[in-house]
């Protein structure tokens, strides 16, 4: 980048700010909460470019700062899985996940003066076989209730993932180098 912008992150999430901070990005953390709600049906692609887009408009800005919004959300055999409120939840998407294949979607938004720039990624994660013993050792963590399909990559879930096609960081919730790519690269 060949000036600093003032950059907003608006999100919560730990893994997001960790990752705008180990690739030397200045930032600052604001976020609002918003309706995550969407229309029964809502493609994965769509629905995480819709609320990111919610995200980064529910937070207050001033003209020169570029406010950037993000949510991810797994998807297993056609279906859509959010974050688990229950560990009975949290078993049910590990179960479904073992053994198999599944895509990891982010959404981004950023808001930079009067523009919008909005994309998505996608990656594919292969699972190895879970047991039952390994699920629920797992989910007493209490790893699992923060993320999207009940796992993170970066952490004590990476023992089940046998490989993925596409971008890592994505799968840890912030697509770095599109961000970079498509927000930043000619500022």
């Amino acid at each position: 980048m060949s000036r600093n912008p003032k950059i907003i992150l608006a999100s919560k999430s730990p893994r997001r700010s960790g990752i705008l901070k180990s690739a030397g990005f200045d930032f600052e953390v604001r976020s609002a909460d918003t309706d995550e709600s969407l229309k029964p049906g809502t493609p994965p692609e769509e629905a995480v470019v819709c609320l990111a887009r919610r995200k980064a408009a529910a937070v207050k800005r001033e003209a020169d700062e570029t406010v950037i919004g993000a949510d991810t959300v797994v998807v297993s055999g056609g279906r859509i899985l959010g974050k688990p409120k229950t560990a009975d939840e949290a078993y049910k998407m590990l179960r479904a996940l073992s053994g198999r294949t599944h895509f990891v979607y982010t959404g981004v938004c950023a808001l930079k003066g009067e523009k919008e720039i909005s994309f998505f990624e996608k990656t594919e994660v292969e699972f190895a076989e879970i047991s039952d013993s390994e699920i629920n050792e797992y989910i007493a963590t209490g790893d699992c209730f923060d993320k999207a399909g009940a796992y993170g990559i970066q952490g004590y879930a990476a023992r089940f993932v046998k490989g993925i096609r596409g971008d890592y960081f994505n799968v840890v919730g912030l697509p770095l180098s599109s961000l970079y790519q498509k927000i930043f690269k000619n500022d």
